[in-house]
């Protein structure tokens, strides 16, 4: 049981409702996945106190009450009056009422927590910690990409109050986001990746997206640590912080070091002078610094070094994020969910070591990036001297063909015009394809499994 009326009472401050005593076993936003036994959150309207700025919902949950109530749901929090079969619970403002049950959920609950940001790698990293903490105790974490003003506290709410260990994504595309997350996690370490040009368009400057990841720090608890990247400028912060470093530096507090760049990739990390050597099965240096910032966590939690370095090289990769997809003979690498200047260069620069067989990347163009665009994109399409072939998506790629020449396959508006069946012919087994681009250009749209459906369909 994840929630009784008694906890959900003194959670949203009512004095009373009109259920009886109920066990909820789930909690949830979306009637169409929603378990049998979950409480149902009907978000609606614009966000109350709990934001600095508005937000307007796209959509009304109370108009979708009635498809819980079918789904199972076992309970409902509204801000109308409605009439149902199941207890409701009546509430001035839906999003106020999750932040409620997310500090609720936060004050019962007496072991480590995380919160991790960063430009790239946060749910890699997330996925990781939570299976590398499995194996020391029972561990609660965000799912997908849980990391805004709703996925946080909804993550929050679902967590058991016997948890070992917590650990949350936090996001960010606007200044003045990640401080309230933070605070509503109060964690006990707070971990910053990496900060790359991400949402610089929103942000104007690299600095200015430094201080917006470096404010998770505003939410540690009393004796807290501050896990940075041992190249990362520590202005700003306050002096009393404990702050611990790592990186593929000797100087860092977690260090680490590429010993082979092969598949797997195997690797050293070194604490406190103790030295443990590790593997990763998907490669890159952008993944091993992902590993090394992971283990570093799970050392400034108090968790087991020794255990995690051994159970790392067992982990994939989350959906989109470079996994490996064997189609054909040929090798997928889909890395489509998402994309900035730097994590492209790397994923470019990763393929292009990749011996035999043709070298071929699709980018789409990446978002958010304002007038920083042209000379970042540009860039990416100079990184692609090492490839054999590459097809370019979207209008930031506009003058692809000519730093490309032939090596341009084809240059599209949308995912959907790539010519599938010419991509498929040019391509044969022992080929790598790289797929890489921001979310709305592939991942929304689903374009890998419709990259992988057309090769399986092909008859070479």
């Amino acid at each position: 049981m994840l929630w009784t009326s008694q906890e959900l009472n003194a959670a949203l401050n009512l004095r009373q409702t009109s259920c009886s005593e109920i066990g909820i076993q789930g909690v949830s936003i979306d009637s169409r996945t929603l378990s049998r036994g979950d409480l149902f959150i009907a978000l609606d309207g614009i966000s109350g106190k709990s934001l600095q700025h508005n937000i307007v919902k796209a959509r009304d949950g109370h108009k979708f009450i009635s498809a819980a109530e079918s789904n199972g749901a076992a309970a409902v929090i509204c801000s109308k009056k409605i009439e149902c079969k199941i207890p409701s619970f009546l509430v001035n403002d839906t999003l106020d009422a999750l932040w409620d049950l997310a500090k609720f959920a936060r004050d019962r609950m007496n072991g480590e927590v995380l919160a991790i940001t960063g430009s790239a790698g946060k749910t890699t990293s997330r996925a990781w910690l939570e299976q590398l903490l499995r194996a020391q105790g029972s561990a609660h974490a965000s799912v997908a990409s849980y990391n805004n003003h709703w996925g946080v506290p909804l993550s929050l709410s679902r967590m058991p109050a016997d948890a070992d260990y917590g650990i949350f994504e936090v996001g960010m595309n606007h200044r003045g986001e990640i401080a309230p997350l933070s605070m509503l996690i109060r964690p006990q370490v707070a971990l910053v990746l990496n900060v790359l040009p991400a949402h610089i368009g929103h942000l104007g400057t690299l600095n200015a997206i430094r201080r917006e990841k470096l404010d998770i720090s505003k939410g540690l608890v009393s004796g807290g640590t501050l896990l940075l990247p041992f190249d990362l400028d520590q202005t700003g912060l306050a002096k009393d912080l404990n702050i611990l470093t790592f990186g593929l530096s000797d100087d860092a507090d977690i260090s680490g070091k590429i010993i082979e760049r092969n598949d797997p990739w195997l690797l050293e990390v070194k604490v406190n002078q103790e030295r443990f050597e590790f593997s990763i099965q998907s490669g890159g240096e952008h993944l091993a610094k992902t590993a090394l910032a992971t283990l570093a966590a799970v050392y400034a939690l108090g968790g087991n070094l020794h255990t995690a370095v051994k159970d790392i090289d067992k982990l994939g990769l989350p959906s989109g994020r470079g996994n490996l997809l064997n189609v054909s003979g040929r090798c997928i690498i889909d890395d489509s969910y998402n994309a900035n200047v730097v994590s492209m260069q790397c994923a470019i620069d990763n393929l292009g070591r990749n011996p035999g067989g043709k070298k071929i990347a699709l980018l789409g163009e990446m978002k958010e990036v304002g007038d920083h665009g042209p000379p970042m994109h540009h860039d990416v399409l100079m990184s692609c001297e090492k490839l054999d072939a590459v097809i370019t998506v979207g209008r930031g790629f506009y003058d692809s063909r000519e730093i490309l020449g032939t090596r341009l396959l084809q240059h599209a508006e949308s995912s959907g015009d790539i010519d599938l069946d010419s991509l498929v012919a040019y391509t044969e087994p022992g080929d790598t394809i790289l797929v890489k681009g921001s979310n709305a250009i592939f991942w929304r749209h689903q374009f890998v499994d419709s990259l992988v459906s057309a090769m399986k369909n092909s008859r070479t």
